[in-house]
């Protein structure tokens, strides 16, 4: 699997000009080969300025990005390549769609990379079916479907063409309960069957505690902080300083613990919540 590191990247918008703001200032950070990254930091962070820079659609103003230990743009005229390798899925799916039909769409990305015609209706079946689109609307236009389902649209394009590393920004976004534990979930079996490594830019703190292996929090375009989910959350403080929150099952066990309820406060998923809550029951 492709080894996914940034090393001291910066990106500086309008850089030439009075106007000039960085987005990303001094970014080091290698992503766990195989691990589902998280994401997460408020409006302005420079999420989705890292999530553009990790498959080349942006150029960094300095620094290193390296696939397989090798600077993505040290020959540009292979960038394209590295988008195969390397596939983001947007915030907002409408700027990725824009086949006549959703089938069109889903296939567009394999017959970029010069797949046989049965491999890529193999690999569009596959993606929609992993991504929950209904046969009966492969034929239709992208943009007559709800927003939900653009987004699985989107997600599905990307999935298609089974790139080694996932990058997903708000993939959860517009979908119900349902929806969203369909694509999530999907996406973590994925990485676990594949090895894949996936990232996910997402404003939830209850998806980012449920389906992460790490968290990664971006403050200000800089690293605030590296760790598991448990290192992460286990400082509220710290991530209040960073304008972030708790999930919030994890502030309920809180308050539990201070009315001396419970003693663990540890806990960042509804599922573990659920067995700790039966526990104190049972008492």
């Amino acid at each position: 699997m492709p080894s996914l590191q940034l090393k001291n990247v910066s990106v500086v918008y309008n850089e030439e000009s009075s106007f000039s703001k960085t987005a990303l200032d001094n970014v080091d950070i290698d992503f766990p080969e195989g691990k589902i990254i998280g994401i997460i930091g408020r409006t302005g962070s420079g999420k989705s300025t890292l999530a553009s820079l990790l498959n080349g659609l942006m150029k960094p103003s300095s620094g290193q990005i390296l696939l397989d230990g090798k600077d993505i743009w040290e020959e540009p005229k292979n960038i394209k390549s590295v988008r195969f390798k390397v596939g983001l899925s947007f915030q907002y799916p409408e700027y990725q769609l824009f086949g006549e039909t959703v089938r069109e769409d889903i296939a567009f990305g394999p017959k970029n990379m010069g797949l046989s015609i049965d491999e890529v209706n193999s690999r569009v079946e596959n993606a929609a079916k992993f991504c929950g689109i209904e046969p009966s609307v492969m034929n239709k236009s992208p943009f007559e479907l709800s927003g939900g389902q653009k987004r699985r649209v989107a997600i599905a394009g990307i999935v298609a063409m089974e790139p080694s590393v996932l990058v997903l920004d708000e993939p959860a976004s517009g979908l119900d309960p349902v929806g969203r534990e369909e694509i999530l979930g999907g996406i973590v079996k994925n990485s676990a069957e594949k090895g894949n490594t996936t990232i996910i830019i997402s404003h939830s703190m209850e998806d980012i505690a449920k389906y992460s292996d790490y968290i990664l929090v971006l403050n200000e375009g800089k690293v605030f902080s590296f760790g598991t989910v448990e290192e992460t959350f286990s400082k509220a403080e710290r991530l209040f300083s960073a304008g972030l929150d708790l999930p919030q099952i994890t502030k309920l066990f809180i308050e539990l613990e201070k009315r001396g309820i419970c003693k663990e406060n540890s806990v960042y998923t509804i599922e573990y919540a659920y067995r700790k809550l039966l526990k104190i029951l049972e008492k």
